[in-house]
């Protein structure tokens, strides 16, 4: 162990993540502190940590993405640096800045660095400098509709509206035709203004039947940056990845290549120090395009330990330590396939809505290759007031269909009661044909799962017409008694016949 890592860290997180880099500190024998929020009290990574501060009410404002009580708790504890997670104050370049006037090291990139790959515009303008990719269209925002319309007859349509502060889907609009831009410049600024408090816009070509390929990047301070392959996330609902994949079955070898050396040039063309991630977007050709880069540690990050044997919430610590990548970094294959699946407290059966309440029973599946990275235990509490992932599952496996197979029974074993999750349609994608041949698209939801969603409409109106026949016909021929007294009606539990309580999800 190092002399030069640091003694204690504290985690401005929150649920998985915050577990996930308390586990991380743990393994390089770092004292943790936790903080929460009055919503956490009773919280999985609040007790997960040596250490937990308390920082304010449940509104994100007052508490997580509050920076001064974020500073504050990690004077009063001690800490000498602060990992942000993902999420939260992660991507927020004012947040290192005032981790750096406190004296207390950033696990992250420099705020120059995230601040340039903020700004989508000005980011595509600086990569296209550096020869990477771009997707054809716009290298400035502008308010002239009349410059988005000449943008797009030069594009040809349809095109893609996207705010230049974005990520994460808000403020984007696809346009098909030419009337619909106007409406749909509108409808981008004020979604961007509500969300990033910028309502600055720009177009681009919008790809259409394209994969969403991301490559996982590590930088440190002294001129080492490499790449630690791909994963593939085009399973997106309302562009919100929900399954993710590596390796992609689109790339081989020499592709693989060369989207690799752009994503390390991307890094060092802005100068990134510690880990990220670079996103491309790829044609029915095999082109590529440079799509933005996410400066922090993704949520899918354990496929790409899985598959590479590595620890990344580790390697980022020692970067931020002012360490140099770990050897095994230098030497890095991928063996095997790993998928993961993020399980939301949502209705998959009725458009995604949240679903809160209490978890009544929790058991996680187990077995070889089969990993959960979770924020939730038996009794905790899912509220409104963060975003729904409740954990994450992955699995890996030699080949892509055995990690598939893997993940559907895993799926199958993880129980949850007490709040609606997203299972049930995780089952129904994976198992798709056109999943299992590998012709994941980034409109493969709405392209192949809509039937399922009618599906599911009918064989819910179905069961309550069976149920309420069943109501008027059956009370008058079933009756149970002991015979001492009058016969009864029985209750629905009595003539279930044999019965458990669970949430299984197999037919």
């Amino acid at each position: 162990m190092s002399d030069k890592l640091f003694k204690k860290v504290l985690v401005a997180n929150r649920s998985e993540i915050a577990v996930r880099v308390i586990n991380a500190c743990r393994v390089l024998g770092i004292k943790s502190v936790a903080v929460f929020s009055e919503a956490d009290r009773g919280s999985k990574h609040r007790f997960a940590a040596d250490e937990s501060v308390f920082i304010g009410p449940p509104p994100p404002r007052q508490s997580y993405l509050d920076i001064g009580k974020i500073i504050q708790a990690a004077k009063e504890t001690g800490c000498e640096a602060i990992h942000p997670g993902y999420g939260f104050l992660a991507e927020n370049s004012e947040f290192p800045k005032a981790c750096r006037d406190a004296g207390i090291v950033f696990i992250g990139p420099p705020p120059d660095a995230m601040l340039l790959m903020g700004n989508k515009v000005e980011s595509r303008i600086k990569m296209s400098g550096a020869g990477v990719p771009l997707i054809p269209g716009m290298t400035a925002s502008a308010v002239d509709p009349k410059v988005f319309r000449e943008a797009a007859d030069k594009a040809g349509y349809p095109v893609m509206i996207k705010a230049a502060a974005g990520g994460g889907g808000k403020g984007m609009r696809i346009v098909h035709q030419p009337n619909e831009l106007n409406d749909a410049l509108e409808a981008a600024r004020r979604e961007a203004l509500n969300a990033f408090n910028d309502d600055s816009v720009y177009l681009e070509k919008y790809i259409a039947n394209a994969r969403h390929i991301e490559f996982q990047v590590l930088a440190d301070s002294h001129d080492n940056c490499v790449h630690a392959f791909e994963r593939e996330c085009s399973i997106q609902r309302r562009h919100q990845k929900i399954i993710e994949e590596t390796p992609s079955v689109a790339l081989n070898e020499q592709l693989r290549t060369r989207m690799g050396d752009a994503a390390v040039a991307v890094a060092k063309a802005a100068g990134y120090v510690n880990a990220g991630t670079v996103e491309f977007l790829v044609d029915e050709k095999g082109a590529f395009y440079f799509l933005e880069m996410n400066t922090r540690i993704q949520v899918e990050h354990p496929i790409t330990e899985m598959v590479t044997g590595t620890d990344l919430v580790v390697e980022q610590i020692r970067i931020a330590a002012g360490l140099p990548l770990s050897e095994q970094m230098h030497h890095l294959t991928q063996r095997g396939h790993a998928i993961e699946c993020r399980i939301y407290a949502e209705d998959g059966e009725n458009s995604f809505m949240p679903s809160t309440g209490r978890i009544l029973h929790y058991t996680e599946p187990i077995g070889p290759g089969i990993r959960v990275d979770s924020g939730i235990t038996r009794g905790s509490e899912i509220t409104i007031d963060y975003d729904p992932i409740m954990a994450k599952l992955i699995v890996h496996a030699p080949d892509r269909p055995g990690a598939i197979r893997k993940m559907i029974n895993a799926l199958h074993e993880y129980k949850i009661l007490g709040v609606k999750t997203s299972k049930r349609f995780m089952v129904d994608v994976l198992g798709h044909p056109e999943f299992q041949a590998g012709r994941t698209y980034t409109n493969f939801l709405g392209r192949h799962m809509g039937e399922r969603l009618s599906a599911v409409d009918d064989h819910v109106a179905l069961a309550a017409a069976v149920a309420s026949v069943a109501s008027l016909t059956t009370r008058r021929g079933i009756t149970v008694g002991s015979g001492d007294g009058p016969a009864v009606v029985p209750s629905p539990w009595e003539a279930l016949g044999a019965w458990e309580i669970g949430d299984s999800i197999h037919e």
